[in-house]
């Protein structure tokens, strides 16, 4: 949804963003590190139509954070 800019589940391109958050509980992030001070958001792109969403780390430096912490 995020590149097509429609639906993959209706097609409907009635799609949101909802900008992820770095904080506390019931923001949307990955936590990297012992603080929240390494997080990285993550945002998140929904179908008003039939409430079908996707989660996307829009910030290529914030992939690179991720790929050196997971990639074993």
């Amino acid at each position: 949804m995020r590149n097509s800019h429609s639906c993959p589940k209706c097609r409907s391109t009635d799609i949101i963003r909802i900008p992820g958050k770095i904080g506390g509980p019931g923001l949307n992030n990955i936590v990297i590190g012992l603080t929240i001070f390494n997080a990285v958001p993550v945002t998140r792109y929904l179908c008003t139509d039939c409430g079908f969403s996707e989660e996307w780390v829009d910030d290529r430096a914030g992939v690179e954070k991720l790929r050196s912490k997971f990639n074993v």
